[in-house]
């Protein structure tokens, strides 16, 4: 099972190697490899760069090189034509990335949560940490785009400015020898400046999946519980569940509440959340559309147009509240001074 494999792995003996391919490298090897060394078994490991058989053979764990894919092995490629493993639950062919994730995520996040691989806080953590993160990797990686190309080209639609360098994948490639850098002339050499340059893609890449695994850890999850209670008090707010309010404090509550309405399977979708804007007596109150999906520019029902790029008094007149501190141009947030002008304006917007 894929949970287990580094569990399989507290057996080994220290100072193993790690082995990928050379040349070009890309996001989904330089972040397998700072996956692996995120676990006891390789803190320390060493890392050689070859497309040489019976160097890889030496190796203890092979990823993106190799043509195998064999967990009890320790081999991790994903370019056999025979290849199609995905994620449990997710469409899409795993990388090198995917394919570390899928064996040894569940081990690195139980070892930051300090939980049982087999809690529901890991498995949860696992699967979001993928359709987070990791998922957009692999895609890259197999040259799978986000949207299905023929639905796009029939539909006529066009890009309205490159996005290309705006990702990841984009920032790894950058890090690569450009094609005129000067070259040691002594292989042994070139190979170890090419190495540094991996080194540094692997930590850099690293660094961001770091910081999601953090994120989610100590914010994201401490949120879930916060917005269930809001979610299950909303008729409390308006008769057809259409305002929630985070009462404490503002927490990340966007995931959670597509979570909670997917599995209740409503018709009666939430519309505004309201917080304060600190967790302090007398503060400010928010008052914001949920969009239509998550990432979503578009709200599900935008503040009132009339509302929209008004401030403090001109604010209070057009929406017939006192104490409007601002609603934005597009109408997606605004703020009020009072909890209790935060809950009219929701009031008024969703009879609107």
């Amino acid at each position: 099972m894929a949970e287990n494999a580094a569990k399989r792995l507290k057996t080994a003996d220290s100072g193993v190697k790690i082995g990928t391919h050379n040349g070009h490298f890309h996001a989904d090897e330089a972040l397998a490899v700072y996956m692996l060394r995120l676990l006891p078994t390789y803190t320390g490991s060493s890392l050689v760069r070859t497309r040489d058989p019976a160097v890889l053979e030496t190796c203890h764990t092979v990823v993106d090189v190799g043509g195998e894919y064999d967990a009890s092995r320790h081999r991790y490629d994903h370019h056999q034509r025979t290849f199609g493993t995905t994620f449990p639950g997710r469409p899409t062919k795993l990388s090198s990335a995917g394919l570390v994730f899928l064996h040894f995520g569940r081990a690195i996040v139980a070892q930051h949560l300090k939980k049982p691989e087999d809690s529901d806080e890991v498995g949860l953590l696992w699967n979001k940490l993928y359709e987070s993160f990791i998922e957009a990797l692999d895609a890259h990686d197999n040259g799978i785009s986000a949207y299905d190309p023929k639905k796009v080209e029939a539909a006529g639609l066009e890009k309205g400015f490159s996005d290309a360098g705006f990702t990841l994948g984009a920032m790894v490639g950058r890090l690569n020898p450009n094609w005129n850098d000067p070259t040691p002339s002594d292989p042994a050499e070139a190979q170890a400046a090419e190495d540094a340059k991996f080194g540094t893609a692997s930590t850099r890449i690293g660094e961001e999946f770091s910081r999601d695994l953090e994120y989610y850890a100590q914010a994201w999850l401490p949120a879930r519980a916060i917005v269930q209670e809001a979610y299950q008090k909303r008729l409390q707010f308006d008769p057809e569940g259409r305002i929630m309010v985070l009462e404490g404090q503002a927490v990340p509550w966007k995931d959670h509440l597509y979570t909670l309405e997917e599995q209740e399977g409503t018709d009666k979708k939430v519309l505004y959340v309201l917080y304060p804007e600190k967790p302090v007596p007398g503060a400010k109150w928010r008052i914001q559309a949920v969009p239509v999906s998550e990432g979503s520019f578009q709200s599900r029902k935008a503040l009132p147009e009339p509302w929209r790029g008004a401030r403090d008094e001109q604010l209070d007149e057009v929406s017939g509240i006192p104490g409007g501190v601002f609603v934005h141009a597009s109408g997606f947030i605004g703020g009020n001074k009072t909890f209790d002008g935060a809950k009219a304006m929701a009031a008024k917007a969703v009879a609107f």
